[in-house]
């Protein structure tokens, strides 16, 4: 599982309704995408459930490589690119991944937390705690999905969880999920990836 998002940070004053238009208009596009996961389609809005910002950024989980290769050099791509820019994006090996309690529902939140990577902690059970995580989070009431994954470059594990409803049992940066294809997620290797 290799994980991936980016980020598009839009002025203050910017209508969102803009994004959500354009993610019911080609928000389909990878629903039968090969070597896909997931890909969430999600959204914060500025002074909504405590976001600072106007943000759209997609979150996917793949299973292959050439999956996500296509998706970026094949063309599909450049369609942000062209609405919104050319991003960076945060890409992540995969530590675990679990359904939730609530599988079979459809998102309409998701949590995403990155936690760095202290110097000089010991890392076998550093990520042995991400991948617990990741398992409490998929047990809580509500949970969709979780997964964790590791940045090795600049030591940053992301947990990453969709849940059925507000209120979610997890911390960190709330959106909104427009949007989830998953063409694969019955694919994404259940528990630890190692």
């Amino acid at each position: 599982m290799h994980a991936m998002q980016y980020e598009f940070t839009l002025p203050a004053d910017y209508d969102m309704e803009v994004v959500r238009s354009r993610v019911a208009r080609v928000g389909h596009v990878l629903d039968d995408w090969d070597g896909l996961g997931i890909k969430t389609y999600v959204m914060r809005e500025r002074g909504v459930n405590g976001s600072p910002v106007n943000q759209y950024g997609p979150f996917y989980l793949w299973n292959t490589l050439e999956g996500m290769n296509r998706f970026l050099w094949g063309g599909a791509f450049q369609g942000p690119v062209d609405d919104f820019g050319r991003p960076a994006i945060r890409q992540w090996t995969g530590l675990a991944f679990e359904e939730g309690t609530a599988a079979a529902s459809t998102p309409t939140y998701a949590v995403r937390r990155r936690q760095p990577v202290p110097e000089g902690v010991e890392l076998a059970p550093f990520m042995a705690e991400a991948v617990a995580e990741t398992g409490r989070l998929a047990a809580a009431d509500g949970a969709v999905l979780a997964a964790a994954a590791v940045d090795t470059r600049a030591w940053e594990v992301v947990h990453f969880s969709l849940w059925e409803h507000d209120g979610p049992k997890a911390d960190g940066d709330l959106f909104e999920v427009l949007h989830l294809s998953a063409p694969g997620r019955d694919r994404l290797p259940r528990g630890r990836q190692w």
